[in-house]
Parts: structure tokens; C-alpha cells; sequence
């Protein structure tokens, strides 16, 4: 599979740390940048939508709305049938934003403050009301206009970032945009990609304007793009056995979630991990074992028989239906004093939640339920800064955490925090976490750091899932059925 380059996501003040030195360097004025914006918008227009579709443009105070104003402008010299709205009347604008409105009706153009609603034949809508600037909640005639793009039929291309989106966090300041394209410029905004950001920003667009960071440049995060096979991307060895490739232990399987276990275990088993052990309540064994033969299946009460099945194990993969009885707890507590690497998911993340030890090399993959046990806090605060959540679950726990959701996160200490651009909500179904440790503990039994294999295998995950979402459609699609197709992207056949 090939690698790519990192993609940098960049918070809104470093955006414009680059705007100023573009600026100072004399690569651009801001009015220059401003224009480049606008005719970027318009070709985006020109390149998706008939040229016969009358385009409505609802334009706020500052320079996203100065961006609104170029591009009409530019879209009325073209022939175009356009309209704008202001939400801001032109004596409270200023500097660029105020020229380009100027410039606008100089060209013949005409400004009608918004009211209530969009005109009903409108055929595309521009959101150029709020920049990256926003920092507050949306509030009385910005929100009604937001509302009212929202409510009509007509695509929406937003300026930027939808409106009402946080440029850091991807956090809904009250309510945003529901964008069917975003065309964003000069960096791309780590809140686009991520939670309530993801959900509104439709398929986004990039475009510097001749703003392209320096090259030692650092963005907050980084877009995951493709799985970072690093040496799993070579052919194995001719001589390879099975013992190279480790020995992944499932733990968990309490009574009446056997299936948990299994599809851990079956992903790592067909993700390349030599062997697979499953650790499991005694109810259990027998039909784990007559369903994936493949897979060693153990009864586990005793101390005596996890220290026996622990000395085969060189990873280990806890939670995975595991329960929260004393069995569960005890199975639990034992694998926490080993020293084996760890992956710790579902019931073993809320145990964790109770007693919240610290130990090297290991890797948490919560959801935002989760998440919010781990951090005495509530899911809805997860969601609304994602990227503050995995990072003090990191600092915290001293771990590389997975924070699975819209825009899975992967932190880690010593490096920049990955956003995983694929997935759908397709994946919205029972067993998805399951399938993501176990393909997960196969990546990293087979040599690549916790980080790497954490990386790998959600990228993974996420492009299985689209390719069957593409395929099949994303309602009824089921975590089993991405374990082949998982194989497939792996092993470079798709």
C-alpha cells in the first residue's frame, strides 16, 4: 500500500499566522488574498453546479463575507444570475470586506438585507456569513439565517468552514450550516474533520491561495489519509513462520457475549497475526471454538490457568464483551499487572473507569461514552472538543488513545494527534470497536509501534467500511462483514 505525506490541520490562529506571513513576505496583500478566494469559489461553482442555477449568497461583517462579495461580483460578470443578502448593512463593514461589497455594487449588483427566508427558486446557496473567528454561541438574525439555509432544498457551498462550526474543535456553536461542499483556504482547519465539523462540512475542498505553509511547518494534527504500514508493506519473508508474527490473547467474552471475543479474535487472525488465543467465560469455550476453529479458545477462572495461557501471549486485547462481574474484573486486574503491551476496549475501559491505574505500553480505544467515564465528564463535553479529550486521556493515562467517533482521533505523546478522514455511519453498529482492536493487536504483534499500529488499523477499518458502504449502502452493514474486506485492503487488493 503506498505511503502519502502527513496532511497538517492547522488551528484557526496558526491559519492566520500564515495569512500575516504571506502577507509580509509580499506574496499577497489581503485584498489579493481576498480576490484569490473569490475566484477559487467561483470556479468551484463553474466546475459543480449549471450555469443556469440562480445562486443566492448570504454574507456576514468580516472577510468570509468579503469572500461572499468577490464571488458575486465574479459570478454577475460571468452572466450569472446571482443575489446577496447581508446580514450586516454596508456602514459596519470595513477594510477588504468593505471594498469588495463596494467593488460588487459598482459592477451593478444590488444588496437586500436578510429577513426570514431564502427566495424559493434559488438554485445554490454560498454560506459567506462567519469565518473561523467564531468563538460563541450563534445567536438572533446569524441564526436565523443559518435556520434558514438549513430549511431550503437548494445545495449549500460554504465559504471557508460552514457557519457556526468551531474552526478548532468542530464543535456546533449552538447550530451550523449543514454544507454540501466547503471550499476551505489557505489551511485546512482540524475542526472540519472531526465530531459535529464532519457532520456539516459535506466533501471539502482545498485551496492555499499561494499561502502553502513553509516546509518545517507544524499543524496541531494531522489528516490519516491511508494506513501507515510502514514494514508491513513489504512481502513477508519466504522463510516466515508463524512465530514471527506474534501471539495475539483476546480477553473478554463474559456470559452472553461470546460474539464480542470471536470478531476481535477473527480480525486479528485475518489481519496477519500469527496465532490467536481467546480468554473466555466457561460457558462460552466450546461454541467459540466449533465456530472459528482457527482460533484457541480457553475457559479462564483460575489464576493457574490465565498465568498458563498468558506465557504463549505476546499481546493482549482486553474488553472485548467482557462484562463487569467479578469474573470480568478479575480477568481484568490480572491482565493490568502483566507485562505484556495491551489494547484495552468496551467493559475494560469502564472498569478502568473505577480504578484508573497507569501502566507503559498500552493503547485505550474509547468511544465518547467511554471517553467520558475515563474523564468524570459527560459525552456531549467529549464531542464538543474532541481533540481536548484525547489529549488528556493521553496525558493522563500515559497512553496511545484511539477516540473513536465522526473523525476517529489517534494521540499519542510524542507526536502530532491523527484525524482519520474515511468511515461512515454505516459503522453505527454493534461490534465495530471489537473488529478495530483485534486488527489493531494483529498490526502491532507484528511489529509496528502502538502508535503505527493504532494509526494502521483505523484507517484500515474506516476504508473496509466505505468500500461496502459503496458497494451495499450503509444501513445494515454489520462489523463481520468488514473483517474480509479489512484482509483485502491490507494485503493491497482493493
Amino acid at each position: 500500500m503506498p505511503q502519502i505525506p502527513d496532511i497538517a490541520l492547522y488551528t484557526a490562529a496558526q491559519v492566520r499566522e500564515l495569512e500575516r506571513l504571506a502577507i509580509d513576505s509580499g506574496a499577497a496583500s489581503a485584498a489579493e488574498l481576498m480576490q484569490r478566494a473569490g475566484a477559487a469559489l467561483a470556479r468551484r461553482i463553474a466546475a459543480e453546479w449549471s450555469a443556469d442555477l440562480p445562486v443566492c449568497i448570504l454574507c456576514g461583517p468580516g472577510n468570509n463575507g468579503g469572500d461572499g462579495y468577490v464571488l458575486a461580483r465574479l459570478l454577475r460578470q460571468a452572466g450569472r444570475s446571482v443575489e446577496v443578502f447581508t446580514l450586516a448593512p454596508l456602514a459596519r463593514l470595513a477594510g477588504e470586506a468593505r471594498q469588495a461589497a463596494e467593488a460588487y455594487r459598482a459592477a451593478g449588483g444590488t444588496l437586500a438585507p436578510f429577513a426570514s427566508a431564502l427566495p424559493p427558486h434559488a438554485g445554490l446557496l454560498v454560506d459567506a456569513l462567519l469565518g473561523t473567528g467564531l468563538d460563541r454561541e450563534v445567536s438572533g438574525p446569524y441564526r436565523d439565517a443559518i435556520d434558514a439555509i438549513n430549511r431550503h432544498p437548494a445545495p449549500v457551498l460554504a465559504v471557508d468552514i460552514p457557519s457556526g462550526v468551531h474552526a478548532d474543535s468542530g464543535a456546533l456553536l449552538g447550530t451550523a450550516v449543514q454544507a454540501t461542499v466547503t471550499q476551505t483556504f489557505v489551511a485546512r482547519k482540524r475542526g472540519l474533520f472531526t465530531g459535529a465539523g464532519k457532520a456539516c462540512s459535506g466533501r471539502i475542498d482545498f485551496d492555499d491561495l499561494g499561502c502553502a505553509p513553509p516546509a518545517d511547518g507544524q499543524g496541531q494534527a494531522q489528516l490519516l489519509t491511508e494506513a501507515p504500514l510502514g514494514k508491513l508493506s513489504r512481502p513477508r519473508p519466504s522463510d516466515a513462520h508463524k512465530g514471527d508474527f506474534g501471539h495475539v490473547l483476546v480477553v473478554g467474552g463474559g456470559p452472553g457475549m461470546a460474539g464480542a471475543a470471536r470478531l476481535a479474535g477473527e480480525a486479528a487472525a485475518r489481519c496477519g497475526a500469527g496465532l490467536v488465543s481467546v480468554a473466555t467465560h466457561p460457558e462460552h469455550a466450546a461454541g467459540l471454538n466449533a465456530g472459528r476453529p482457527e482460533l484457541m479458545v480457553h475457559a479462564v477462572e483460575t489464576r493457574a490457568q490465565w498465568e498458563r495461557l498468558l506465557g504463549r501471549a505476546t499481546h493482549l486485547v482486553v474488553g472485548p464483551g467482557l462484562g463487569r462481574e467479578d469474573w470480568s474484573r478479575r480477568l481484568l486486574s490480572w491482565a493490568l499487572d502483566c507485562a505484556r503491551p495491551l489494547l484495552l476496549d468496551a467493559d475494560g475501559l469502564n472498569l478502568l473507569a473505577a480504578d484508573r491505574p497507569r501502566r507503559g505500553d498500552w493503547i485505550l480505544t474509547p468511544h465518547p461514552g467511554e471517553a467520558a467515564r475515563l474523564l468524570r465528564s459527560t459525552p456531549a463535553a467529549v464531542e464538543q472538543d474532541r481533540f481536548a479529550a484525547v489529549q488528556a486521556l493521553q496525558a493522563e493515562f500515559a497512553a496511545t488513545v484511539v477516540l473513536k467517533g465522526a473523525g476517529t482521533l489517534i494521540a499519542t505523546a510524542d507526536a502530532p494527534c491523527r484525524v482519520c478522514l474515511g468511515g461512515n455511519p454505516g459503522m453505527a453498529s454493534g461490534g465495530m470497536g471489537d473488529v478495530l482492536g483485534g486488527v489493531i493487536a494483529a498490526l502491532w504483534a507484528q511489529g509496528l509501534t502502538a502508535f503505527e499500529a493504532a494509526s494502521a488499523g483505523v484507517a484500515l477499518h474506516a476504508r473496509a467500511a466505505d468500500l461496502l458502504a459503496a458497494r451495499c449502502g450503509q444501513r445494515g452493514l454489520l462489523a463481520g462483514d468488514l473483517i474480509p474486506v479489512i484482509r483485502g485492503c491490507l494485503n493491497d487488493r482493493y
